[in-house]
């Protein structure tokens, strides 16, 4: 298909992060294909379900029949080995220049991480953390579970139709649509969810703003 270009406007951004402004694929790949064997599960099938979740979450889909307090035990453990591994953590392409461009614009960072890994995955990377920051711990249910979106349009003062999420994730944009929220999706794993525009990474997003504070997103679309 031939690109195309896509514009939106909303009066606020809505930002996951892992694969969407990092890329933390090496980290996930290790810690989950860790645990993986350890199940006795193939890493392939598991990380096709912990792209976007939340670790508790995730073994709770994977193992569907053990102790909540198991998994949230080793959800415990596998935060802790995420944020003491940032080897290959590095932005997305473009992410620099697309946060740079959100300063003093209406933005807020949703994510299944917790905000220790938060911090830690975007210190690796180099990039400012959004004022609003909507976490694992800022919310009673994960994505694809809508909650952590509406928080985060409710923490920016804006209806979610007003708002357009970024995701790469399949939970990720379930959850931004379960809220009313349009999606750009950015990279290969949010193509086959389609988004209302698609992203080969952040370096193909432009943002401008208004004087009357509305944000006009432009997408070479893919």
């Amino acid at each position: 298909m031939a690109a195309a270009t896509v514009r939106l406007t909303a009066r606020a951004l809505l930002l996951d992060m892992d694969g969407t402004l990092v890329d933390s694929d090496a980290v996930v790949e290790r810690c989950w294909g860790r645990w993986a064997e350890r199940q006795g599960l193939d890493p392939a099938e598991v990380l096709a379900v912990a792209h976007g979740r939340q670790g508790h979450a995730t073994m709770a889909a994977l193992l569907p029949h053990r102790p909540v307090e198991v998994n949230l035990a080793e959800n415990e453990q596998m935060l802790a080995a995420e944020r003491a591994d940032t080897e290959g953590v590095v932005p997305v392409p473009g992410a620099p220049a697309f946060l740079a461009a959100l300063a003093g614009l209406p933005h807020a960072l949703v994510t299944s991480a917790d905000e220790a890994l938060a911090r830690v995955r975007m210190a690796a990377a180099e990039l400012p953390l959004p004022p609003v920051l909507v976490t694992a711990e800022s919310v009673g249910a994960s994505k694809p579970d809508p909650e952590g979106f509406l928080k985060g349009a409710a923490a920016l003062g804006h209806d979610p139709a007003d708002c357009l999420a970024f995701e790469d994730s399949g939970a990720g944009i379930a959850a931004a649509r379960a809220a009313g929220i349009r999606v750009i999706g950015v990279g290969p794993r949010a193509a086959a969810h389609h988004p209302d525009a698609l992203a080969p990474t952040l370096d193909a997003v432009t943002v401008t703003a208004d004087q009357d504070g509305v944000l006009t997103v432009t997408v070479l679309n893919q």
